[in-house]
């Protein structure tokens, strides 16, 4: 039984883990060693997104999977964060809206004065127009640092850096399953159905 659990966890761990460096690709299907290719899928593109080996609309896709990846993972955070029961101090608007008055989820979207939620669409757009992109040439497909910042990125060996861009990519894949989840659920009544059945409800308003 031992034996069965551990390589169970064992095969779990190896799903996660990010394969050896790419070689390049002289098969029909250019791809299967790009980064993200790893067991127990391997290459996964079940509605032949990329089967003409178009490595233009590949970067493309790769770009959206990236950014989408990154959006999921802010969104998990602030979901769990707000469904705990944390928030900012003090009022939203002038007129003493409160921050800890705000819900989780969807029903924030109809607490939230209208001019918050405006600044809100404001500042993304500002994001998404003048700051999330590739200004000077990034090193690789998602990178925005535009010679401004990289936490020691530079310092890394190429296997090192490999393995990083592989974790944040597979934990963007996990983050979207993850928030398409919390809104599902929350929308079936219990975003949190795993708490609630091990007796540990979240502090939700």
């Amino acid at each position: 039984m031992k034996l069965a659990i551990s390589a169970i966890l064992a095969g779990s761990a190896a799903a996660f883990a990010p394969s050896a460096m790419p070689k390049a690709s002289t098969s029909l299907n250019a791809f299967e060693g790009e980064l993200g290719s790893q067991p127990p899928l391997g290459f996964y593109d079940p509605l032949g997104l990329v089967a003409d080996g178009n490595q233009d609309n590949f970067d493309r896709l790769r770009f959206v999977e990236l950014k989408h990846g990154r959006v999921a993972m802010l969104a998990c955070a602030g979901h769990i964060t707000t469904a705990a029961g944390i928030r900012l101090p003090g009022d939203i608007d002038y007129s003493g809206t409160s921050f800890a008055s705000i819900p989780t989820g969807f029903d924030a979207l109809g607490k939230i004065p209208g001019a918050g939620l405006f600044q809100l669409f404001a500042f993304i757009g500002f994001l998404e127009i003048f700051v999330m992109k590739d200004i000077t040439g990034g090193e690789f497909v998602g990178d925005f640092r535009n010679g401004f910042i990289d936490f020691g990125w530079d310092t890394f060996d190429e296997e090192t850096k490999y393995q990083k861009r592989a974790i944040e990519l597979n934990n963007g894949r996990a983050a979207m399953m993850g928030i398409l989840a919390l809104m599902m659920h929350e929308k079936l009544g219990d975003a949190y159905v795993i708490n609630s059945l091990l007796g540990a409800p979240t502090v939700e308003l």
